[in-house]
């Protein structure tokens, strides 16, 4: 083991040397480690990102077959007048269920909507036009312009459609509901509506409604349906929304953020009056990778000419396209840097080697052999190494953090720039969607019900040095060292004492 005792002296004596070699590797090292670790990051994030956002998958009519039907109708018609008629057919509640019990659903939420007629509860007035019948205006609007205005001729037969004065949505969890779980809506008092509240009456209403009408949890109140029967309701929920009201709601009382009550599925359909249907179900997925062999497991389900199944992870690849090219460029960080560091340091102990001909001539002459000169050197590096790693370690954090949050907030920008830039006349818009139906964007914004918890970007990169990381550091330092022992030795070892020292 002299061969030990011999690379601790000659550190110790070349320290200037030394000291080079350690500021040398410690640079490179300081780079390898800081791609690890923001490598790591970026992967862990992107696991994050799925637990966080999922996905979500969107059953409801196929509106597309719907209106190709009715053209097709239409065309039919012997007359060659008839209005293309759309029928709508719900969905039936038993195919979303059935779907909602397949595996990777995380949530989900059934929803049918509905109009009432107020009894013993006044409606929030929306307006100062608004007056106690709704159908009147719209009834005398028909008529005239039947006859083509007032003094027209060729009159229509007056029809009497009652709007309501209530929007009545029936959900199986009140919680997700889309204003509900983004926060626009929040309970004030009461609670929610679960499943347990099927077969019941109960309703959750708006805060200003109940006050208006001196409601508060516990108390009845009675509604109506377009047929006038009357219905006995439980408050059992306040919530307070605040969601602006837009200029077609000034017109209409139903449409009054503060005239919407929640109430369940079963008496939604009832007011409606149908049969175990609903407008649309709404799967929360738990890993978005699978939306697709979710859809493609779910359409086995249904009737794809009557219902569409879209699927929605426009969050999770808005979210996961700026970490994956991070996570790619410190990959090439580790690469490049690794492949640079290799031939710096191989240059330098190249230097050095042939520095120390007389050395090794007079070793190799006094019977050492050439792998303990080997081993020398590399014990040398090895030393180096060591405190290089330490030095490494003590700073990947503080580099990584710093240039991992630039990389990430540069490709953030650039995702987020490239999905807010609207398409070119002639260009494709970004793939959002994906399904039979083709119906993203539907309702604009956001359209699948994802809250803004879910759609927020990661704009941060919690950047952690794990052991693992430097036991790969520590890998990848004495593979640098040992192959740049080996080239740099080769053209002196291969050699005989007799020609190193005379330089034959």
């Amino acid at each position: 083991m002299d061969f030990i005792r011999r690379a601790w002296l000659f550190t110790k004596a070349k320290i200037g040397r030394t000291v080079l070699l350690i500021v040398t590797f410690s640079a490179i090292l300081i780079f390898v480690l800081s791609g690890l670790v923001i490598n790591n990051s970026a992967n862990q994030s992107i696991e994050n990102a799925k637990k966080e956002t999922g996905a979500t998958v969107t059953l409801a009519v196929n509106r597309e077959a719907m209106m190709k039907k009715a053209r097709e109708s239409q065309a039919e018609s012997t007359d060659g007048q008839s209005r293309a008629t759309i029928e709508m057919t719900p969905v039936n509640l038993s195919d979303a269920t059935a779907i909602a019990k397949l595996s990777g659903v995380k949530s989900y939420n059934f929803t049918k909507d509905a109009v009432a007629v107020k009894d013993s509860i006044e409606p929030i007035a929306s307006s100062a036009s608004q007056t106690e019948d709704s159908t009147s205006e719209t009834s005398q609007a028909n008529a005239e312009a039947g006859r083509g205005g007032p003094g027209g001729a060729g009159g229509i037969e007056k029809v009497n459609v009652n709007q309501g004065d209530f929007t009545v949505t029936g959900t199986n969890n009140l919680q997700t509901v889309t204003d509900f779980s983004s926060g626009t809506n929040k309970i004030t008092s009461g609670r929610a509506l679960t499943t347990a509240d099927e077969k019941t009456n109960n309703v959750v209403i708006e805060e200003d409604l109940a006050t208006a009408n001196s409601l508060k949890v516990g108390a009845t109140f009675t509604i109506k349906d377009t047929a006038d029967k009357a219905y006995t309701m439980t408050v059992v929920g306040i919530y307070k929304s605040s969601a602006s009201a837009d200029s077609m709601a000034m017109n209409f009382s139903f449409m009054n953020v503060s005239n919407k009550l929640y109430t369940s599925l079963t008496f939604a359909n009832t007011l409606a009056r149908t049969t175990d249907t609903i407008e649309s179900a709404t799967y929360n997925l738990s890993d978005p990778a699978k939306s697709a062999a979710f859809v493609k497991a779910a359409n086995k389900l249904i009737d794809t000419d009557t219902y569409t199944l879209t699927s929605n992870d426009a969050v999770y690849q808005q979210m996961l396209t700026p970490l994956n090219n991070v996570a790619k460029f410190a990959r090439n960080i580790v690469l490049l840097v690794a492949t640079a560091g290799t031939i710096i340091l191989t240059l330098i102990v190249m230097l050095t080697i042939r520095e120390r001909r007389g050395e090794i001539g007079i070793l190799m002459s006094m019977g050492e052999k050439r792998l303990k000169i080997i081993g020398q050197f590399f014990v040398e590096l090895l030393i180096v190494m060591l405190v290089a790693v330490g030095i490494a370690s003590a700073t990947g954090n503080v580099v990584g953090n710093v240039i991992g949050s630039q990389l990430l907030s540069s490709q953030t920008a650039k995702t987020t720039e490239s999905s807010t830039t609207p398409a070119q006349p002639g260009g494709e818009q970004p793939p959002t969607a994906r399904g039979n139906g083709g119906q993203a964007g539907q309702r604009g914004g956001n359209p699948f019900n994802q809250s803004q918890t879910q759609i927020k970007a990661i704009d941060k990169l919690k950047v952690k040095m794990t052991g693992q990381q430097l036991v790969i550091l520590a890998g990848i330092a004495l593979g640098i060292i040992g192959f740049a022992i080996i080239i740099a030795s080769l053209g002196i070892i291969r050699l005989n004492p007799k020609e190193i020292l005379t330089g034959a």
